[in-house]
C-alpha cells in the first residue's frame, strides 16, 4: 500500500516530465530552442523533438510566405508630381536563429515595423529617381524589381528573404486631383469651344456658298426670263407688223378695240378728254363707224 502510494505520484511526475520534454515541429513552421533566453537549437525538419522540461523552452515561427501591406505614402518623382502609393511585399523568414537576434522577443509584428520602414525607403528612393510617366506606365515591374532588390540587403540583417514588392495602386493626391481635374475639364472645354469655332466657320461658308448659288440662280433665272420676254415681245412685235402689213384699217380697228377695253374697265369709267380726240373714232356717229 506504501509503494502504490509512493509509486502513483513519481510515475505522474515522470509522465509530466516526459511530455514537458516533447514537442512537435508542423512542416509549416520552424522552431527554436531556448535556455535562458539563449538559443541552443534549431529545429526546422518537422516531427518530434525534445528539449529539457523546465529549463528550456520553444518559440516557433511560420515558415510559410507572408504577406506585408505597406501603409499608402507620398512620394515625389522627378517632375515634382506628387503620387500617393500603395504596396506590398512577400516575404519569408529565411534564418531563424538570426531572426530572433534581431527583433527579439518582439517577434513579426517587431520585424513587419522594421520591414516597413525598409521598404518605403526603397520606395521613395526608387520613384523619387524617375518621372511620374514612368511609374503610371504599364512598364513599372522594372521599378518594383529594384524596390525589392534595394530592400533585399536590409531585409537579410533582420533574417528575411524578400521575395517580391508589388505596386497595388498609385495616385493623385487629393488636391492634385481636384486641380488635374480641372484642367481636364478646361481642356475638355476648350476643345469643345474649337470645334463650336470650327463648326461655325464651316456653316458660315455653306451659308454663304448658298447665298452665293442662290443669287447667281436667281441671276441666270432673271436674265433668262428677260431674255424669253425680249423674244416674245419681239415675236409679238412681229405679229403686229405682218397685221399692219396685212390689212393697216382692220388693225388700226383691232387696236382701238384693244384701247377701249383697258380704257373702259369697271361699270362707271369716267374719261376726260376733248370732243374731237381720235381716240373715239370709232364710237362716233355713223360716219365714224363707217371709217
Amino acid at each position: 500500500m506504501k509503494k502504490t502510494t509512493y509509486l502513483l505520484p513519481a510515475v505522474f511526475v515522470a509522465l509530466i516530465i516526459a511530455l514537458s520534454s516533447v514537442f512537435i515541429v508542423d512542416e509549416r513552421e520552424r522552431a527554436l530552442v531556448l535556455q535562458f533566453g539563449r538559443v541552443v537549437a534549431v529545429k526546422e525538419d518537422p516531427g518530434l523533438a525534445f528539449k529539457i522540461p523546465l529549463i528550456q523552452e520553444v518559440v516557433r515561427y511560420d515558415d510559410r510566405i507572408l504577406s506585408r501591406d505597406i501603409d499608402p505614402l507620398e512620394v515625389t518623382p522627378l517632375d515634382d508630381r506628387r503620387l500617393v502609393v500603395d504596396a506590398f511585399a512577400r516575404y519569408r523568414i529565411q534564418d531563424v536563429n538570426q531572426f530572433r537576434q534581431a527583433v527579439g522577443v518582439g517577434g513579426i509584428p517587431a520585424a513587419e515595423s522594421r520591414l516597413d520602414s525598409i521598404l518605403r525607403s526603397q520606395t521613395r528612393e526608387v520613384l523619387g529617381s524617375v518621372s511620374s510617366n514612368d511609374i503610371l506606365s504599364s512598364d513599372r515591374a522594372a521599378l518594383m524589381l529594384r524596390i525589392r532588390n534595394g530592400a533585399v540587403k536590409d531585409a537579410t540583417s533582420l533574417g528575411i528573404e524578400i521575395i517580391d514588392v508589388r505596386l497595388k495602386r498609385t495616385d493623385l493626391p487629393r488636391e492634385n486631383l481636384d486641380a488635374t481635374f480641372a484642367r481636364m475639364r478646361a481642356e475638355r472645354e476648350r476643345e469643345a469651344a474649337d470645334e463650336i469655332a470650327r463648326g461655325n466657320e464651316a456653316a458660315q461658308r455653306v451659308r454663304a456658298q448658298a447665298d452665293r448659288t442662290q443669287v447667281e440662280i436667281v441671276s441666270d433665272a432673271n436674265r433668262e426670263s428677260e431674255i424669253i420676254r425680249g423674244e416674245a415681245d419681239a415675236l409679238r412685235n412681229g405679229i403686229f407688223a405682218d397685221a399692219f402689213g396685212a390689212d393697216a384699217e382692220f388693225f388700226e380697228f383691232y387696236r382701238s378695240l384693244s384701247a377701249y377695253e383697258k380704257a373702259l374697265k369697271g361699270e362707271n369709267s369716267t374719261m376726260v378728254i376733248s370732243p374731237d380726240s381720235e381716240f373715239f373714232n370709232y364710237l362716233k356717229s355713223a360716219n365714224g363707224a363707217g371709217r
